[in-house]
């Protein structure tokens, strides 16, 4: 590893997918990129088969895809970040492909489009198959490689923001199981999201929250914590403690249809992903059996279309072509994050957040299908056009790193109060019950703060709208209202639970009588 002597004061990257990939290729700036795993390795961007949304299609435009997003987002997408987002999604495909991403194209040459739920027009551009994420995280990790200003440090994830008079002026990450420290004026969380925060997932085991707790002990605002994306088709069986596989939004896009053990439809398949969830839950809380037929739609070449999700059946003993894949949701992306504005900037001076790890306001309530590889892409853009012009102070000496605070309450046990209390039906009581068992844990453990927050945004929202559902308020607010959360409030409103006073007045605007 270069010394890190040498390294002070450049701009620290914390994240190896495609938001910080993508930061790291698109500034000027020498760079570090902060990796947990080897580069490339455990990052949800390479498991994204559907594709990226981009209106490129004759038959397309922005103003069609930013109406969809907004659709969506049940009311909480911010109209100005849809538009600036969307509007550079046919440049970013641009963008991708100078950077050596190959999309697949049709009979005439153009770029394949794929149709999946929620979209109006085809416009999912997609790479080999139903490997699109596979493939971008394959063009751009050579890129990094081959950017000798870039200095990839793999296997070290960030640990903690290092603050002086309120703004960031180093890093601490762990490595090797020793915590070094970096100073640094600029550091971008490009971490992921929380999926591996809950038992049944399609994301990574490294999914776990760490950016987004680091953020809020630094003092940043985390916003709309509570909406949790369920994909509907994962794949219902698979090893345990691994992550559920995954079968595209792209196949119900191509005619799947979903039935049950009598061959009965009982839900509209393009519908957004919030429904078209709750309907198979509660299906299977009915005692159904839940299926997704896709013989009839691909008519035998499944794995000509899909290579990727046919390797998953195989290995479970299913092939598509013959039989009706057995599905159940899966937690799949976290709306919520780091609230940052559209330069990524977030409320902490010298700290930005882009991808999964960032609310920029493109999700809103729900996020629109394969609007997650756009985003990263195009907010790691303007993440690096800002650190570009940014002026940076000199950096100084930040002290010995903290002691580690030692282990701290375990993933099983994480994994049982948010898969009660945070899943796609929630309540009240429930939630409460779950803030209250994280509440000790969370002055020293990352993953218990993020999963209190959680709890507590959802707690606090009194209504039902996109991801979040909860079935003692299932009616929809009049006005749609954001979330917002810092570690003093979290603190807080753990304290009041503990005492038995409310944690939120109707002042805060987010209960439906």
């Amino acid at each position: 590893m270069t010394a890190l002597a040498a390294l002070a004061g450049q701009p620290v990257i914390a994240g190896g997918g495609l938001a910080g990939l993508a930061t790291a290729l698109l500034m000027d700036r020498p760079c570090v990129l902060l990796s947990p795993a080897p580069l490339g390795r455990d990052a949800a961007s390479a498991l994204a088969q559907g594709g990226i949304a981009a209106a490129i299609g004759t038959d397309d435009s922005v103003a069609l895809h930013a109406a969809d997003t907004l659709a969506a987002g049940a009311g909480l997408c911010d109209p100005d970040a849809v538009a600036a987002i969307v509007g550079a999604g046919p440049e970013a495909v641009a963008g991708l492909r100078s950077l050596g991403v190959v999309f697949d194209l049709g009979a005439d040459g153009q770029p394949d489009l794929h149709l999946e739920a929620a979209h109006a027009r085809a416009r999912i551009a997609h790479a080999r198959g139903d490997g699109t994420g596979a493939e971008i995280m394959r063009a751009l990790v050579a890129r990094v490689w081959a950017t000798p200003r870039i200095t990839v440090i793999e296997g070290a994830a960030l640990r903690r923001l290092v603050l002086r008079d309120g703004r960031v002026v180093g890093v601490e990450f762990m490595r090797g199981g020793v915590v070094r420290a970096l100073p640094t004026a600029a550091c971008v969380i490009a971490t992921g999201g929380v999926g591996a925060l809950f038992p049944a997932t399609t994301s990574p085991v490294g999914g776990q929250g760490m950016g987004l707790a680091c953020a809020a002990r630094a003092g940043a605002v985390l916003r709309d914590m509570e909406f949790v994306q369920f994909h509907p088709t994962a794949l219902a069986d698979g090893p345990a403690g691994a992550p559920r596989a995954l079968v595209s939004e792209a196949v119900r896009g191509a005619g799947a249809i979903l039935v049950d053990e009598t061959g009965a439809r009982f839900t509209d398949e393009l519908a957004p992903r919030d429904v078209v969830a709750r309907a198979i839950e509660a299906h299977l809380a009915a005692g159904h059996q839940v299926l997704l037929d896709a013989r009839t739609a691909t008519r035998g070449a499944f794995a000509r279309h899909f290579p990727g999700i046919a390797r998953a059946c195989a290995a479970r003993g299913l092939d598509p072509d013959r039989q009706p894949m057995p599905v159940r949701p899966a937690v799949h992306y976290h709306m919520g994050g780091i609230e940052t504005d559209l330069n990524g900037r977030s409320t902490v001076p010298g700290l930005w957040a882009c991808g999964e790890a960032a609310s920029t306001g493109l999700h809103g309530a729900n996020r629109l299908a394969s609007n997650s590889l756009l985003e990263a892409f195009v907010c790691a853009g303007f993440v690096a056009r800002d650190l570009d012009a940014a002026s940076l102070p000199m950096p100084r000496p930040v002290g010995e790193p903290a002691p580690d605070a030692g282990d701290g309450v375990g993933l099983a046990d994480i994994h049982a109060c948010l898969g009660r209390a945070a899943g796609i039906l929630r309540d009240g009581a429930g939630l409460a019950r779950a803030a209250r068992a994280l509440a000790p844990h969370v002055a020293t453990d990352d993953r218990a703060l993020v999963g209190a927050m959680l709890c507590l945004a959802a707690l606090e929202r009194r209504e039902s709208r996109g991801g979040h559902y909860r079935t003692d308020y299932p009616r929809t607010a009049g006005t749609a209202v954001h979330s917002r959360l810092t570690l003093a409030r979290t603190l807080t409103m753990l304290a009041d639970l503990s005492s038995g006073e409310p944690v939120l007045t109707p002042a805060d605007g987010l209960t439906v009588p």
